[in-house]
């Protein structure tokens, strides 16, 4: 398969203009990341969301820099030639800036991350802009922000009044004025993510915010229903069902390994001729016993 080009933040800018959508998914590691890249995604995030869907967690919270650190390093394995965004976890970039540059620097020399996303508008405006400055592209992200869903009341639609609306407009441009090369805009309602859209020279990429967002992202396992039991979500489009043909595939092979009928012929090695009588003995030699 041939290699494709990455994107940068240039060429993103560009697609904006040209209106072409970008297409974002997560992945969390080697083996999904290389398969996104096969498919051609332009942007891979590897998201904070991990905490739910690959380590169990209730929310976003209990991730670390550690595990960011570790599962971006897997992703740009398998995806060499994608833009690939690590997520800045809970509480690593709310403290000094020496202490946020020290979380970023993590990300992108150990974790080989080409850019970092945070959640917030204009209250973390100043640190975007000191990461930008430090030469590193963030991406920005407000809306329904989940690493502070105990803040605003749990997963609520963002922008449904004429205030909410005003305060999205603002957090996006004060990240667009900080430095942000795009926003992700989640759960924001259609009308009030069109209207950022068009104000900002910069991409928006949506998620639950309808179809005037410059692009669109999903969670890698809400694409293909890969959970136990799978929740359906309103924003979300499901393009396979592999939790239920994981499912079925082991049970199929519990059941087969049970009757005995695997292994079958096809999947077992011969020996050569004469091994087992070589192997216990039963070639005797003559003893004298004179």
């Amino acid at each position: 398969m041939a290699k494709k080009q990455a994107l940068n933040i240039l060429k993103m800018k560009k697609y904006k203009q040209e209106g072409i959508p970008l297409s974002m998914i997560t992945a969390y590691d080697y083996p999904t990341a290389l398969l996104a890249e096969e498919a051609g995604i332009d942007i891979i995030l590897v998201g904070d969301s991990l905490g739910n869907v690959v380590l169990g967690y209730n929310s976003t919270l209990p991730v670390t820099i550690d595990d960011m650190v570790y599962h971006t390093r897997s992703v740009v394995r398998g995806a060499e030639n994608t833009f690939i965004v690590a997520d800045m976890p809970f509480m690593t970039y709310h403290g000094s800036i020496d202490e946020t540059l020290k979380g970023v620097r993590r990300l992108m020399q150990e974790g080989h991350a080409q850019a970092v996303k945070m959640e917030g508008g204009m209250e973390i405006a100043s640190t975007v802009k000191a990461v930008v400055q430090a030469g590193v592209p963030v991406l920005g992200h407000i809306g329904l922000t989940p690493q502070s869903v105990n803040q605003i009341g749990g997963y609520r639609i963002q922008g449904k009044d004429a205030a909410d609306a005003k305060r999205l407009m603002d957090e996006a441009k004060a990240l667009e004025a900080a430095g942000a090369f795009g926003i992700v805009l989640e759960l924001v309602t259609e009308e009030v993510a069109e209207a950022i859209s068009k104000e900002l020279s910069i991409p928006t990429i949506g998620i639950g915010a309808g179809r005037g967002c410059d692009g669109q992202v999903l969670v890698f396992h809400d694409v293909v229903q890969y959970a136990s039991p799978y929740m359906p979500k309103r924003f979300v489009k499901t393009y396979g069902d592999v939790g239920s043909l994981i499912r079925s595939s082991i049970a199929a092979y519990v059941k087969e390994v049970k009757d005995r009928s695997f292994p079958a012929e096809e999947h077992v090695f011969n020996a050569a001729d004469g091994v087992l009588e070589e192997l216990y003995g039963q070639r005797k030699e003559k003893v004298d016993i004179r």
